[in-house]
C-alpha cells in the first residue's frame, strides 16, 4: 500500500512539473519580446543624448 501512495504522488510531482516548466517557457517568450523592447528604447535614448551632446553648437 506504501509503495502504490509513494508511486501516486511522483506521478503527481512529475505532472505537475512539467506543467510549471511549460508555464516558465510561455512567460520568457512573452518577456523575450518586452525585453527586445525596452533594450532597443534604452539605446535610442543613449543615442539621443549623445546626438545633443556632440551635435549642432
Amino acid at each position: 500500500m506504501q509503495n502504490k501512495i509513494t508511486r501516486l504522488l511522483m506521478v503527481f510531482v512529475i505532472l505537475f512539473s512539467f506543467t510549471s516548466c511549460e508555464l516558465v517557457g510561455d512567460i520568457f517568450k512573452a518577456g523575450m519580446g518586452f525585453g527586445i523592447f525596452i533594450v532597443i528604447f534604452i539605446v535610442a535614448i543613449i543615442i539621443w543624448i549623445f546626438a545633443k551632446m556632440f551635435g549642432r553648437k
